[in-house]
This record gives C-alpha cells, sequence and structure tokens, in this order.
C-alpha cells in the first residue's frame, strides 16, 4: 500500500553540513565586525553532535543574556550569538520562494527581538561611509521605490533560466542577482546578512554545490565586493566593479581559485578625469 503520509522534516543528522552551516553563519558577523561568545561555540559543537536542537540553543541563549554585562552590550554578543543560530537553522531549512517576501521573512527571522525594525522595509533614505570607498557611500534604493524595485528584481530572475548557460554565466548571472537585491538595502539594519542568508538558501535550494567555508573566510571581502559592484561616480571617473563579487561566487560555487583580499578592492577608475 502506498505511504500517503508526509514526514516532518527535523534537523539534518549530516555533521558535516552542519559543521558548514554553523561555520557560514557565525562567519557571516564579520561584515558588522561581530564576534561569537566561546558560550555559542560551545553550544554549536552540542549541536552538530545531536545532543541538542537550535530552539534549545536559543532559548539557552535568552536566558544567558538575561543581565548582559557591559562588554556583551558594547560588542553587541548577543546579537552575534542568537543571529548566527538562527542562520544556522535557516540554511539548514532547505525550503524557499523566490519573492521579495521571503527576503522580508527572513530579516525578520534573524533580528526578532534584536531590531525593533525587524522585517519590515525601512521608511527612510539612508547612507553608510564605507572605508572601501575611502568613506563614501553607495547610493541605495529611494525607500519609496523598496517594494517595486525589488519586485523588479525577482521577477527578472523568475523568468530566466540557468538551463544551457556555461559556468561563467551562471557565475555572472548570480552575482548580479545577489548584487541588484543588497543595492536596494530595504532595511534599516542587517542587509548583507539577510541578503547573503537569503542567496545561500537559493543556492542550496537550486541544488548547487556551496562551498559554504568561503562565508567563515570571506565575508568582509563579500560585503565589500557588493559595495565596489554598486559604486559609481562619473565626475571622478568611477563605474561599478563587478569582478571581484564575480571572483568570490567563483571560488563559491565552482571550485575556484582567485585569491580575494580586502587589500585588492580600490575604487577603479575607467574613465579620464573631466577637463576643466
Amino acid at each position: 500500500m502506498e505511504n500517503r503520509e508526509y514526514k516532518i522534516k527535523g534537523e539534518t543528522p549530516d555533521k558535516k553540513k552542519k559543521v558548514q552551516y554553523w561555520e557560514c553563519a557565525i562567519g557571516l558577523q564579520q561584515v558588522d565586525g561581530l564576534m561569537p561568545s566561546q558560550y555559542l561555540i560551545d553550544l554549536a559543537q552540542e549541536n552538530v553532535d545531536g545532543k541538542i536542537t537550535y530552539a534549545e540553543i536559543e532559548e539557552l541563549l535568552y536566558k544567558k543574556y538575561e543581565n548582559e554585562t557591559p562588554a556583551e552590550i558594547e560588542n553587541r554578543v548577543r546579537e552575534s550569538d542568537l543571529v548566527s543560530t538562527r542562520i544556522t537553522d535557516t540554511l539548514d531549512g532547505g525550503s524557499l520562494s523566490l519573492n521579495p517576501r521571503t527576503l522580508k521573512n527572513i530579516h525578520g527571522i534573524l533580528f526578532k527581538d534584536i531590531y525593533k525594525h525587524a522585517g519590515v522595509f525601512r521608511k527612510y533614505n539612508i547612507s553608510k561611509n564605507e572605508p572601501v570607498l575611502n568613506g563614501r557611500s553607495v547610493i541605495y534604493a529611494d525607500w519609496r521605490n523598496i517594494g517595486e524595485t525589488l519586485d523588479y528584481d525577482f521577477s527578472t530572475e523568475r523568468e530566466k533560466s540557468y538551463d544551457g548557460h556555461d559556468k561563467a554565466q551562471i557565475v555572472r548571472r548570480i552575482a548580479n542577482f545577489t548584487s541588484s537585491v543588497w543595492q536596494v538595502h530595504p532595511f534599516m539594519e542587517g542587509n548583507t546578512r539577510t541578503v547573503a542568508t537569503f542567496i545561500e538558501c537559493y543556492l542550496i535550494y537550486m541544488g548547487f554545490r556551496v562551498n559554504h567555508e568561503m562565508f567563515k573566510k570571506h565575508s568582509l571581502f563579500f560585503r565589500n565586493a557588493l559595495v565596489v559592484s554598486n559604486y559609481a561616480s562619473m565626475a571622478e571617473g568611477i563605474q561599478p566593479n563587478p569582478t571581484p563579487l564575480i571572483n568570490f561566487y567563483d571560488n563559491l560555487l565552482m571550485e575556484g581559485n582567485h585569491t580575494l583580499r580586502n587589500r585588492d578592492l580600490p575604487v577603479v577608475k575607467c574613465f579620464p578625469e573631466f577637463p576643466g
């Protein structure tokens, strides 16, 4: 007789995958200069060993940080620990719907009880001084156009097929999609971690072999590559430079061997100086 019963999908029993998910999640905190506590590192190992679940870890973290020390508050350790756990849980989930609501939901999941605006698109225009741009800022989407812009980016991605594409074309397309979504910067905080988590889930869902170690070692490079892929200044002779982000994804997905160093990410001048 045919088995018509659905099975509850729990956490993966694959220890190697769990280690990769944890390393990716913890590495992503580097984009905001955050570090996890040793307490979380120990709990993560227990999770890998099958002794404790993600939900139990989160419960323990809430209990631990009921009375945060001044140093923990200053270093945002609670945020780092909780978001790392939630990213790992999300990557392990393995499900995805390719629409902006998924992006919003991921932000809400990652930053619940951390940001008041968790899961809410921003209602202000923002800027951020970027060291890789010598203090200049990428121009992000106008807050009034966030929904429409994301709808366009996601619908464009849905309408295309990867069939018949060679490796270089696949890598460039994924880099372009990531760059476009990140440029919108739909949230007041936590954009890079949210976009990275979403893209990781998308790649897993699509069946790519993802080298999660890239986010462990090169999360800050990933963010800086997104910055230079979205910065332009005609007056200064600068145009967007997608190459670093493409190299990152080539290493992530296609076993590329590009050297990824933040010091190799100056803004590239591609036009002559304007006369006068």
